[in-house]
């Protein structure tokens, strides 16, 4: 299943709709199989017990079970509203080999999650963000809702420079009810300033799942010799020697990325990191080990 799953292979197909029907349809199929084909359920009728919730509705067999405690979500619970946040700065349009950009790989994960949600007949809906936040489509739930998101997602393109604390800040002074955030972004910004905004989406009750997404190259720097390197979003160019500036990148990037990963494991968000060479199926099967291992 993970083959045709690749992006190389999704690629080929240029409808959108198409492409995150293939992902779902793999992923659940794979799922049959799985040690975690039970997690709808879950999911759909239990959440985590926190401090402050009524004891008497702690679910003591699901305790038996996974050494955990759930509580019974009432009627009024079960339909969560998420937006998919999506990242439409410059730097989200590049790649280096691989056949998707990053921007590529997010959407085909947003539209596949949007598909999932409507699936549990949750409501979903869409911003996206560069240096200013866009409320694209307001969650819904009404027939029709996944295929005006996957309309929307297919019209955006990638551009300008970004400023993630503050679009994200945004996102949580607009949301009043509790809401699922799914934020797919290459974090590319001030870490620090980042994580605070993150902060911001908790504090304020939300759920938070980042999809952290790089190039594959990012991840791995498959660079030789001398490299002139530019960035997209001011045009700032830099040359190094790739072979001597290798080591200490990938000490960097590797820092960079696990200063994101322990800061939401603090704050209680899941952080998916994932890179444009991985299929999309293992990608929401890493989406779902977290949220598992969370919960």
């Amino acid at each position: 299943m993970t083959d045709s799953l690749s992006p190389e292979t999704l690629q080929q197909i240029q409808r959108l709709d198409l492409r995150a029907r293939m992902i779902v349809r793999g992923f659940l199929q794979g799922l049959h199989s799985s040690p975690h084909q039970g997690f709808s359920v879950q999911f759909s009728d239990h959440r985590r017990y926190d401090p402050g919730d009524d004891p008497k509705r702690i679910d003591w067999l699901a305790y038996a079970k996974t050494d955990k405690y759930y509580v019974k979500r009432y009627e009024a619970e079960t339909n969560l509203t998420g937006y998919l946040v999506l990242d439409l700065s410059k730097s989200m349009g590049f790649t280096h080999r691989q056949s998707m950009t990053k921007f590529e790989y997010a959407t085909c994960l947003a539209a596949s999650l949007a598909y999932l949600m409507t699936m549990q007949q949750d409501p979903v809906g869409l911003m996206t963000f560069a240096e200013k936040l866009n409320a694209v489509l307001p969650a819904r739930s009404r027939r029709g809702q996944v295929a005006d998101c996957l309309a929307a997602l297919s019209r955006l393109t990638p551009d300008g420079q970004t400023d993630i604390a503050t679009c994200v800040t945004q996102v949580a002074a607009m949301l009043k009810q509790h809401t699922l955030i799914m934020l797919f972004s290459d974090l590319l910004g001030s870490p620090e300033s980042t994580i605070a905004s993150l902060a911001q989406l908790r504090h304020a009750g939300h759920d938070v799942i980042v999809f952290h997404i790089l190039d594959e190259a990012e991840v791995h720097f498959p660079y030789h010799g001398q490299i002139e390197f530019e960035d997209p979003e001011t045009g700032e160019t830099v040359s190094v020697d790739a072979d001597a500036f290798r080591a200490d990148y990938i000490d960097q990037i590797d820092d960079f990325r696990r200063q994101h990963e322990q800061a939401c494991h603090q704050l209680r968000i899941d952080y998916v990191p994932l890179d444009t060479s991985m299929p999309f199926d293992k990608a929401l099967t890493e989406y779902l080990q977290q949220r598992q291992s969370r919960f």
